[in-house]
């Protein structure tokens, strides 16, 4: 998992398919919660909340692991049940970086 930079990317959501195909992760925060969705050994894509932990200390995931972009970003996940789609106007994005 990588570190959440702290400037806003200028995205558009057909450009977030583009951005995670090339970098296979960006953070996500809506409505007070943060999300880093990713991709899972480049075969898988899922979303985490941020907020929790596991044992190893990373992301718990909150969403199912899909195969494609394009399902994953009409996957339902969380408390909201909406999916990246729906909640893409009222989020902000945030690269992920890798700390050197």
């Amino acid at each position: 998992m990588g570190m959440k930079a702290e400037e806003k990317l200028e995205i558009s959501a057909d450009d977030l398919r583009t951005y995670l195909h090339a970098n296979h992760a960006v953070y996500m925060d809506v409505n007070g919660a943060s999300y880093y969705l990713t991709d899972a050994n480049d075969r898988y894509w899922r979303v985490q909340d941020t907020s929790k932990k596991n044992e190893k200390d990373h992301y718990v995931d909150c969403s199912e692991l899909v195969p494609t972009l394009s399902e994953f970003l009409s996957l339902p996940f969380g408390e909201e049940n909406k999916s990246i789609l729906d909640l893409f106007d009222q989020a902000d994005f945030y690269a992920s970086y890798k700390p050197e």
